[in-house]
Formats: C-alpha cells, sequence, structure tokens
C-alpha cells in the first residue's frame, strides 16, 4: 500500500482502491474519460437516458472492483417506466459496454432537451439484478433487488444492506465535460465487519464509520466528474484528517465482445426461413446493441 497520494499519474479510465487510516473502511473511487465517451458516445439515446445508462456503468465498475474473480459481472435492470431495460457488463479485466431500451413516445424533442427525472421516474417499479459468470464449468451467482430509492446508488445500499449485511455508501455522476463529451464518476466506501483495531470499541467503530460515510455522501457530482481532480486529490480533500491509504490502480475501458465472427456464428445457427426474414435490399444488417456497429452480410454467405 501507499500513502503517496500525488505520484499517479493517469486519472481517468481506471478505479482508484483505498482504505481509511486506522478504521475498518474501505472504498473505491471511479473515474471514466475517453471510456465513458466511446461507450455513451455511440448511442443516440435521449440525453436524460444516457446519463441514467452513465450512472449504471458507474455503478457496475464500482460493483466489479469489489470481486476477485475471472469472467463477467453483469448488471441488468429491468423496469416498466419510460426506460425499460439496462444492461451493463464489466469484465474481470476492465472491458465494459453498456446499452437500454426505451419508449421513444416518453421522451421529447430534441433529444438533448432538458430532462430532470430522476433514476425512479425514468425506470418505475422493476428490479435490479447482478450476475457474476466465470465459465461454463462454474455456478453463476446472482443477486436480485427491487428498485426502491430515487436513485440507482441508493437501491444498490438497500441490496447491500438487506442481501450481505455490509454497511455501503455509493455516490454516481454521469454528464458532459466542459468539451461536450460524457464523463462518469463514482465512489463507494463500505465497512468491514470483523476487521481493523477500533472494531474492539463499538462506539468508536460505528462513529468511525458513520463520519467518513458523511465525508464521502458530501462529495458534489461536479468533483466525481472533473477532469483536473486527480481521484487521489479528491481522496486527500474528502479524507486527510483520518488519513487514506491507497492501493495500484485498475485500468478500465470501453470494449465490446461482437464480431464479425461472432455475428456469423449466430446467423449461421437460425433456420434458413428466419434469415430470410433480416434480407433487406438484398443484405443482411446486424447491429450490436451495446457498441452499435453494424455487420454487413450477403445472404447465405456468414464467413469471417
Amino acid at each position: 500500500m501507499s500513502r503517496n497520494l500525488t505520484e499517479e499519474a493517469t486519472t481517468d479510465d481506471l478505479i482508484q482502491p483505498f482504505q481509511i487510516d486506522g478504521a475498518a473502511v474501505r472504498g473505491h473511487v471511479l473515474r471514466l474519460g475517453p471510456a465513458a465517451a466511446e461507450m455513451l458516445g455511440r448511442h443516440i439515446y435521449p440525453e436524460a437516458v444516457l446519463r441514467l445508462l452513465g450512472e449504471a456503468v458507474a455503478l457496475t465498475a464500482l460493483l466489479t472492483s469489489t470481486l476477485k474473480f475471472e469472467g463477467i459481472f453483469t448488471l441488468q435492470i429491468q423496469a416498466d417506466g419510460p426506460v425499460t431495460l439496462m444492461v451493463v457488463d464489466c469484465r474481470s479485466n476492465g472491458d465494459l459496454r453498456a446499452m437500454a431500451s426505451y419508449k421513444a413516445e416518453a421522451f421529447g424533442a430534441p433529444a438533448d432537451a432538458i430532462d430532470d427525472r430522476s433514476a425512479a421516474e425514468l425506470l418505475g417499479k422493476g428490479h435490479l439484478a447482478f450476475t457474476v459468470d466465470q465459465g461454463p464449468d462454474t455456478e453463476r451467482y446472482q443477486g436480485i433487488v427491487e428498485l426502491d430509492g430515487p436513485t440507482l446508488a441508493d437501491c444498490a445500499q438497500a441490496y447491500f444492506r438487506r442481501s450481505e449485511q455490509l454497511a455501503t455508501a455509493i455516490s454516481l455522476a454521469a454528464g458532459r465535460g466542459a468539451d461536450g463529451t460524457w464523463r462518469i464518476g463514482g465512489i463507494m466506501v463500505q465497512r468491514l465487519p470483523g476487521e481493523g483495531p477500533l472494531l474492539e470499541v463499538v462506539d468508536e467503530a460505528v462513529e468511525a464509520w458513520q463520519r467518513n460515510m458523511v465525508l464521502m455522501k458530501s462529495v458534489k457530482p461536479a468533483e466525481l466528474l472533473d477532469a483536473a481532480l486527480p481521484p487521489r486529490d479528491l481522496l486527500y480533500r474528502l479524507f486527510h484528517e483520518d488519513g487514506v491509504w491507497v492501493h495500484p490502480t485498475r485500468a478500465l475501458r470501453a470494449k465490446c465482445r461482437c464480431s464479425r465472427a461472432r455475428v456469423a456464428g449466430v446467423l449461421k445457427s437460425f433456420p434458413a426461413e428466419e434469415v430470410a426474414d433480416l434480407v433487406e435490399d438484398g443484405w443482411i444488417n446486424v447491429t450490436c446493441e451495446f457498441c452499435n456497429e453494424t455487420y454487413k452480410f450477403e445472404p447465405g454467405v456468414y464467413g469471417s
């Protein structure tokens, strides 16, 4: 571990793990710049949908950072509101991708009009599911929680409180920077039961947790998104009175798993009559919902 909060040169597209000095409190800071612009910029969604999807990306990356696994962590939201579906997944190597479905009639024109509806208003009733898939030879883990609260962070905190019994505080942010490109940020702190010297004195442990949670909740969305405020500087601003240890950062990037060969393999698995229904103007065009890449095939020719 290191207590040097100024040595990290990279400030975007990363997770910064940290621990509060003298307390059983760990946390992670997320900052996405080019990766956020790549993921969200590929979609022609209403501004409110992009903002909510950005927050879902932040939540997915933060939750993935708490796990030790090899595979794919997926966050999926299904709801009955204007936004009906959001799927974000993060591989253990840091690859991220995201998509959403929504009711077009629920959003006015133009697409970039200001829309201040909360996550609860955009989603309505539904559930949030977390899935960890480590491959065909392992059992998948899944956790499900109802959408309960005005923000995605509130829903995730409810999951940890009910299912994991782990005190957790989360703040998420997504918005456009000064240059108009999307940025994503987030911070999460968790109290670790059974660890740390303060747990020998329960009252002091609770007080330490509450103090650090209040400090974390004081962070503003603009601070989480600020390209000129490195994550380590943000941590110092928040927790310097108690002291904060930082661990090596973990790189993240926007990268879809689709490919021409994968799409061709799917087409080959379809019955001929179903493939025939996909032909338009003499071609089969298949567009990936995650990255918006379109693959064009001649009917009957699915070579890579």
